[in-house]
């Protein structure tokens, strides 16, 4: 590139993008017959996958199979300063969690690769030896105490921080002399005055005269390395990305890239921008809440439908915002032009209740009960290990019956093993006195039940086992059908609350509610 640098003249601006009316309409989704819909998910790996993230690569991957296109994942790792070791396999392994697996990406490969901005140098080498030798790019040599003087200048007098376009008309005679002190300068790109005008799938006509307040910026750096303004376009064109749907904060930035495509005689994708996915409160979400990243909601026993379902609901692209909608309903539903430009706020306190709904239709669906069978019994396992004193509560056929009987009433998988749920799996410690304090009818009691039980068995369903423990406190002198019912709790679970004792009972099935209920009346 230096060799370029000395053999080249410094050449006028590019001719200026003629503008267009500034308004908001509708705009041409660009996916009519014949097009090849292509979008792209580009983030940095400077950390772990959260919901931000996950938001617009969702919003990629329902608009790509809504129309049967390709979703692709590409990272953008130029800025090797800021690279988190295990980033990029984080990213990729997260989305195949989520259920939105890239068509093409690092892992998997692809017509378009490599899919890793740092094994791709030598096209944006290319394509800066382009723009250079056209005169729309030219050689920086200010130091870097140079650039931090200027910033601190421009704050100091109250100004948004720029470059002052220094190094833009040099002649060729100051460039060689320069180069032959600093043979690895940065490039920079001259902005045109006159930006194009361009219409955002979102928010419509829009142009912004980046020139007025910002300097040339630089799209090579000294090291070899692009910046992402240079990458990214470089990236969308040779991948033939047909739409770049990606977060509002580069809606600014866009303006630059057109100049780009521009300056480089490639046509330019169609662009949507995204409203930001903020907090309740509206605050933006910040990788420093540890509770945002992917991984902890993984860890935390959170369906992935629960998560694209909730992300969907705070926001818009849809004819109504409604609970329980699952990925393919997302694809079906979506419509990018019902996309508003309001942020969406997002209430993480509603996702228990979101899980809920997507762990009910799961257990409700027999292959997917099935796998959470597998799930839960890990989880016992885990939980519990040594404690289990009989290890038939492992059997597939009790941890169904168990899953059929909780759900809807559980938010979670691991709700069926926190201390609530704990007499599931083991016996817990309960005494004739605790009892005693509650009836002092308990061997009456007692004998009732076991006598129910011989009669019945597993027989009943809930609510007729109900009906029946309401008969069976009848003729108990001094003691309510309430103090009945807390009897037998505490006799079965040692809990005060809990499920209805009926449900606990066909939980547990006769052959354990009668050991625990003889254990603990001759205790």
């Amino acid at each position: 590139m230096a060799a370029l640098l000395r053999r080249l003249l410094q050449r006028g601006r590019p001719s200026a993008a003629s503008g267009g009316p500034v308004g908001r309409r509708e705009a041409s989704l660009g996916t009519g017959p014949g097009v090849a819909v292509r979008v792209r998910f580009a983030p940095s790996p400077t950390g772990f996958l959260h919901l931000g993230g996950l938001r617009t690569a969702l919003y990629n991957y329902i608009f790509a199979k809504k129309y049967q296109g390709s979703f692709i994942l590409r990272l953008e790792d130029t800025d090797q300063t800021r690279f988190v070791p295990g980033a990029a396999e984080n990213i990729e392994d997260m989305l195949e969690w989520a259920g939105i697996p890239p068509d093409e990406s690092p892992r998997r490969g692809g017509p378009a690769g490599p899919y890793q901005q740092s094994q791709r140098l030598e096209l944006y080498a290319q394509a800066t030896e382009a723009l250079l030798k056209t005169g729309a790019a030219y050689p920086c040599f200010c130091s870097p105490q140079r650039l931090e003087l200027l910033k601190k200048e421009a704050l100091r007098n109250h100004q948004m921080p720029r470059y002052d376009n220094r190094c833009r008309n040099m002649s060729q005679e100051q460039v060689a002399q320069k180069l032959a002190k600093d043979p690895k300068p940065a490039i920079r790109f001259r902005l045109e005055q006159a930006a194009p005008a361009f219409e955002d799938l979102v928010y419509g006509w829009n142009r912004h005269d980046v020139a007025s307040v910002e300097g040339d910026p630089v799209i090579m750096k000294s090291d070899g390395f692009p910046t992402y303004h240079l990458a990214c376009v470089v990236d969308d064109h040779h991948m033939g990305i047909s739409h770049v749907l990606r977060g509002s904060e580069w809606l600014v930035s866009t303006a630059k890239h057109l100049l780009l495509y521009q300056a480089l005689g490639w046509h330019p994708p169609h662009f949507a921008h995204l409203p930001l996915l903020l907090n309740r409160d509206g605050s933006k979400l910040s990788k420093r809440q540890g509770d945002i990243f992917l991984e902890h909601f993984a860890a935390e026993g959170f369906l992935p439908d629960s998560l694209l379902d909730i992300i969907t609901n705070c926001g818009s692209g849809f004819a109504e915002n409604q609970m329980g909608r699952t990925l393919p309903e997302l694809i079906t539903q979506f419509n990018l032009t019902r996309v508003t430009c309001h942020s969406a706020l997002l209430d993480l306190e509603k996702l228990p209740e979101f899980n809920r709904l997507h762990l009910q239709r799961l257990v409700n669906n027999e292959s997917q009960r099935c796998q959470l069978v597998e799930k839960l019994q890990a989880l016992v396992e885990e939980a519990f290990g040594s404690q289990l004193q009989n290890r038939d509560v492992l059997n597939p056929i009790y941890v169904e019956r168990i899953l059929l009987l909780r759900q809807g009433h559980i938010c979670r998988l691991q709700d069926l093993v926190s201390p609530v749920y704990s007499y599931l799996w083991t016996r817990p410690a309960v005494g004739r006195a605790q009892l005693d304090a509650i009836s002092e009818e308990v061997d009456v009691i007692a004998k009732r039940v076991l006598g129910l039980l011989e009669r019945s068995g597993m027989s009943l369903t809930q609510d007729m086992l109900s009906g029946e423990l309401k008969k069976l406190s009848e003729g108990l002198e001094g003691t309510k059908h309430s103090n009945v019912m807390k009897l037998l709790r505490v006799a079965l679970s040692g809990q005060q609350q809990g499920p209805p004792v009926a449900e606990m009972m066909l939980s547990l099935g006769p052959k354990e509610v009668r050991e625990r209920i003889q254990k603990v009346v001759s205790s």
